[in-house]
């Protein structure tokens, strides 16, 4: 039985970038059982691998491209971002983003509440894929990824990003302490915490707060889109609702970018 092909969000400022393709694949599709149906993209979740290289092989083709020009990296939470200059990283090394100039190859990263950001510069045929949770974010995984684009020939002011499906605002409560190290980085982080009142946690926007890092580094253009990972349970994979609901593990979900060969 052919597995059903897999469901992917795009955006539009990434669409109209000639020779640039890119998706945010959801949950759905694929040919995972059980708790990682079904588009399930993580050989680390505890998956069958056949189940897993099957869903990374339809992802892949939704881009036209062949299953052996997907370029990962083994995810740490890190700022570490790798410059992909040959057909791929193997084995897949430890960062959390990566970069490149080469065609034809599809930087792949995994994301389950953290947000997945990509980036092109159309003009420079650079383009770049980011892991960003709250540590990776905070400790300058965007910025070096910029600055690993700007390297190899992009121009911020040609650069667009797309932040794709994260936790949400009203979806991520987070403890009294969690909010120092992003207001002594930058007080004006306050605007991205709202204070809980009668005994309610503190809620983070993470992807607001990932807009305005990339802001920050002028970024020509910016992207978010409205989705909750956490809230739209039979779309993406949460791993904050995997555990709040005692599953033993969790799927993962990719977000892929590529230059047309």
């Amino acid at each position: 039985m052919t597995a059903p092909l897999p469901s992917m969000i795009t955006v539009a400022a990434l669409n109209r970038l000639p020779g640039v393709r890119h998706a945010f694949f959801t949950r759905e599709g694929g040919t995972s059982k059980g708790l990682f149906s079904s588009l399930n993209c993580s050989f680390s979740s505890g998956d069958d691998s056949a189940n897993v290289q099957a869903n990374r092989d339809l992802a892949v083709a939704q881009l036209d491209l062949p299953p052996d020009r997907l370029a990962s990296v083994s995810q740490c939470h890190s700022n570490k971002v790798v410059v992909v200059e040959g057909d791929r990283p193997s084995p897949p090394i430890e960062a959390d983003a990566m970069v490149t100039l080469r065609r034809g190859i599809a930087l792949g990263v995994l994301s389950a509440d953290c947000a997945p950001v990509l980036l092109a510069d159309p003009v420079a045929g650079v383009i770049g894929a980011a892991h960003a949770g709250w540590r990776g974010a905070l400790h300058g995984v965007l910025d070096n990824t910029v600055s690993a684009m700007l390297a190899i020939g992009a121009s911020r002011a040609r650069l667009v990003a797309a932040i794709g499906p994260s936790i949400g605002h009203a979806s991520y409560d987070v403890g009294p302490e969690f909010a120092a190290p992003f207001l002594a980085e930058d007080p004006a982080c306050a605007l991205f915490f709202t204070p809980g009142d009668g005994g309610r946690p503190a809620r983070f926007d993470l992807p607001g707060y990932i807009a305005r890092r990339l802001a920050r580094l002028s970024v020509a253009s910016v992207i978010c889109t409205p989705c909750d990972t956490y809230r739209q349970a039979d779309r993406f994979f949460s791993h904050r609702r995997a555990q709040q609901r005692g599953e033993p593990v969790c799927g993962r979900m990719m977000s892929a970018i590529a230059l047309e060969p």
